[in-house]
């Protein structure tokens, strides 16, 4: 039997275990990205391993989330992470040379290779046919100092696009169909790798929206064939000799199929809050548009801002709108430049915004009371927008544009002849706003602000867990939830004492005082807790205020790894109508904790409140069990050097 894309990049980069579904492998990483938001962090534990040189082919440090410089926070912990990375050996991408991942693809992104980052939408890369995961801050600094990346060996789902997208039909939509398919929970435990004679229609960066995405599909990552047109991106980026040709054996097998007709596909949106609530822009209606928001790592390419741009030339922006737009990164902004298309976009009423992550994350841009926001963005859960009254939905660029016209959420197949933007035979190349590290040896000062604070220790796994369930929560849970990103808090990234003043707050505002009133204790969770950003605060936080273990039906993937990451033990209910015996303030106690642990998956929770005895499980790998003994991975690392 012949081997997948997934398969064959983890054959030639497996370090432990068998690549067989469900159990735990380890693979080489061959390149890193953080970006500032987890950066900070990700850097302080590198530090705190005591690596002296990063060990990978390369990593980048990307400023490119906390760009709002309201205080001194953010360009403090810019200054740090510059300097830090200089000592250690990599490269740092300044505030303004655009999103990590738009610029991981654009110049650094190499088929075949593996690439992890410190942020949820990594598998971007998977557009070049890479092989790209996010994860937590302290996974990438192992990986960077030469560490195994530990995961477990996914299923593979291949979807197979036939045919061609009719005009005014976007990648962006393709994206939005599989996830009205699968869901936000159908990708957990899964590659996407996507196939088939449409693919021969998809450049790059529409492969890369695509990949972005599966992000919300919950899966491990996604990916494309390496092949002519991957060649044609990357030798207009003067590249080409970073091309392979990657492809799947003709034989190879698959967990799971799907597949899907571009040339039925119409204009889609995802309605609030949920990107997998999808529908077709005909099916919502002519509902009124206040805000439009084009850019983000999902929609913010050369070929997306031009399409925007032949929109919008000789019209004006309806009254009622305020339409705000973000190229991608500098390469984008500067080629819209000097193309004229910039100057379109200005004169029919565009604000034009720096190339940086911004609305998406809540940085700025934030919607009116109870406003309608178009957005071009991954993610549209309720409050991320900075307005908790807002309702966004998620569309195209095409639709977006043509909504921003209208004033009202507009099918743009309405706008007559579809915009003729081709993939350019050469893009402008200038990296001059990326920073090569200081050469090995050189004595660098790291800078550290003020507001950098030290993260919190885990100590090792007492022979007891016990503690008050301090909050019980539904499904979906995301980590906006759990610590939210707003642009109130994004300066505070690198100080968690502060930031964990506002751990589920979105949930309940009293959950703060009340553990730490408790000393901490039990959080009590639904279905997929935890979706959504890579960011290990959300597990740090509630270390900080002292939570012994989360209990729920499901975990999405890069959450649980924080939480284990951090000493904090997941577990699974057994029998789901636990969920409902348990309440909140309910005492509960894992007893014998270090041997139950030891001794297999099935553990026994004993609620003295009721009484009772509850299933639980745990899916702890042999390393893992070993991890949560020690506290934590950081204190296991430095156990094992």
């Amino acid at each position: 039997m012949g081997l997948n894309l997934a398969q064959k990049i983890i054959k030639d980069h497996l370090i432990s275990g068998e690549m067989t579904a469900g159990s735990e492998i380890s693979i080489r990483i061959d390149q890193t990205l953080t970006q500032d938001s987890t950066g900070t962090m990700a850097y302080l534990q590198f530090e705190a391993i005591g690596m002296p040189r990063v060990k990978t082919k390369k990593s980048v440090a990307y400023i490119d989330h906390n760009t709002l410089q309201a205080g001194f926070e953010n360009a403090d912990d810019h200054k740090y992470i510059q300097t830090v990375a200089s000592k250690h050996g990599v490269y740092f991408s300044r505030p303004g040379n655009g999103i990590c991942h738009q610029v991981q693809l654009e110049r650094f992104g190499v088929p075949g290779m593996t690439l992890l980052g410190s942020d949820s939408h990594t598998p971007t890369g998977g557009g070049i046919g890479m092989l790209a995961i996010g994860a937590g801050g302290l996974d990438v600094a192992v990986a960077m100092g030469g560490g195994p990346y530990y995961m477990t060996m996914p299923k593979v789902c291949k979807v197979t696009l036939n045919g061609k997208l009719r005009p005014w039909v976007s990648a962006k939509d393709i994206i939005l169909e599989v996830l009205r398919q699968l869901t936000v929970k159908g990708g957990v435990g899964k590659v996407i790798e996507y196939q088939g004679e449409g693919l021969a229609s998809l450049t790059v960066p529409e492969r890369a929206t695509i990949t972005n995405m599966g992000a919300e599909l919950g899966a491990t990552t996604s990916i494309f064939p390496s092949d002519e047109m991957t060649r044609e991106f990357l030798k207009a980026q003067g590249r080409q000799s970073d091309w392979i040709e990657l492809l799947p054996d003709a034989d190879a097998a698959y967990d799971q199929e799907l597949t899907i007709d571009l040339g039925c596909l119409e204009p889609l949106a995802a309605k609030p809050h949920s990107p997998d609530n999808v529908a077709s822009v005909n099916e919502i209606g002519s509902i009124k548009v206040d805000q439009v928001a084009i850019g983000s790592c999902t929609n913010s390419s050369y070929m997306d801002m031009l399409k925007v741009a032949q929109i919008l030339k000789g019209k004006t922006v309806h009254p009622d709108v305020s339409l705000v737009i973000a190229p991608g990164s500098k390469q984008v902004l500067n080629m819209l430049a000097k193309e004229g298309a910039l100057a379109d976009m200005v004169a029919a009423g565009a604000r034009i915004l720096e190339s940086a992550c911004g609305p998406c994350i809540g940085m700025g841009q934030a919607p009116a009371t109870d406003a309608v926001s178009l957005r071009t963005f991954n993610r549209n859960f309720e409050g991320r927008s900075g307005t908790k009254s807002a309702k966004v939905y998620l569309v195209s660029p095409e639709t977006a544009a043509a909504s921003a016209l209208a004033g009202v959420l507009t099918d743009p197949r309405t706008l007559g002849e579809a915009p003729s933007v081709k993939m350019p035979d050469s893009f402008i190349i200038n990296d001059n706003m990326v920073v090569a590290p200081a050469p090995e040896g050189t004595d660098v000062e790291v800078v550290r602000g003020p507001n950098i604070k030290p993260f919190p220790l885990n100590s090792e796994l007492p022979e007891q867990i016990g503690g008050a369930v301090l909050i019980k929560v539904g499904d979906n849970i995301t980590t906006d939830h759990i610590m939210p990103s707003n642009a109130k808090l994004l300066p505070f990234r690198s100080n968690i004492p502060y930031l964990a003043e506002y751990c589920l707050t979105p949930c309940d505002p009293e959950f703060p005082k009340r553990a730490k009133e408790n000393g901490g204790g039990f959080i009590i969770g639904g279905s997929n807790y935890g979706q959504g950003s890579s960011r290990e605060h959300a597990a740090l936080a509630p270390l900080q205020l002292g939570i012994k273990g989360v209990v729920a039906k499901s975990f999405a993937r890069i959450h649980m790894a924080n939480l284990i990451n951090s000493g904090i033990l997941p577990m699974t209910f057994v029998n789901e109508e636990d969920y409902d015996r348990i309440k909140e303030g309910d005492a509960l106690v894992l007893e014998n904790a270090r041997e139950q642990i030891k001794a297999g998956k099935e553990l026994t929770l004993r609620n003295r409140t009721t009484g009772s005895l509850i299933k639980v499980q745990t899916a702890l790998s042999s390393r893992q069990v070993d991890i949560m003994l020690a506290g934590g991975l950081l204190n296991y690392t430095k156990k094992q050097a």
